[in-house]
């Protein structure tokens, strides 16, 4: 069941598809990290402008390197110590889709650490997009069936994984780290 569904969702990937799918967090939407269209499919979905910034899925710390021109040592440590969902907003990103990078050059990335997210992550071998499933503006949503309609209508794929799970989830903690390792906190 797990696998036939990473296999779905794999393929809609492949092809440049939107996927509503769960993650060690909230309820997401995602598609290939490195398809400027994909991307521009998704914000369209999400009705977010562009210039809003993105978050980023990894399956392993070691990949972060090829996205991300200067990675400051202290990151491996701050992930592997996190006991929460970290999202790490690091600077100079690059090899990703123009309109996941933010306007300063920077782009948010988390290693995801989930039954359904990790094994995608590692069978696409591609950094995953990843933003709450909400219209942009509205509330995130805590559960599968808080997901607008619009929503699941418009995505190319709705993971059949998790969507009875009452567990309350929350956003990641998101801190930004400079070039040099020094750090702040823009979400706990």
């Amino acid at each position: 069941m797990l696998r036939d569904e990473i296999n779905k969702a794999f393929e809609v990937l492949k092809s440049g598809g939107v996927i509503l799918y769960p993650t060690d967090t909230i309820w997401g939407l995602g598609c290939d990290a490195t398809n400027e269209d994909a991307v521009e499919k998704l914000l369209k979905i999400k009705n977010r402008p562009a210039e809003k910034s993105l978050i980023v899925l990894l399956d392993v710390d070691s990949k972060i390197q090829s996205y991300i021109s200067d990675v400051p040592e202290i990151a491996y440590s701050l992930i592997e110590y996190a006991e929460n969902p970290l999202t790490i907003i690091f600077s100079e990103a690059k090899n990703l889709a123009p309109n996941v990078i933010n306007q300063d050059g920077s782009v948010g990335i988390r290693i995801v650490k989930h039954d359904f997210c990790t094994p995608l992550v590692q069978r696409f071998r591609k950094p995953l997009v990843s933003t709450s499933a909400n219209l942009s503006g509205k509330p995130s949503p805590s559960f599968f069936d808080d997901i607008d309609p619009e929503i699941l209508d418009s995505v190319d794929y709705v993971v059949d994984f998790e969507q009875e799970n009452r567990t309350i989830k929350k956003p990641s903690t998101i801190m930004k780290l400079s070039p040099s390792g020094q750090f702040e906190f823009i979400r706990k």
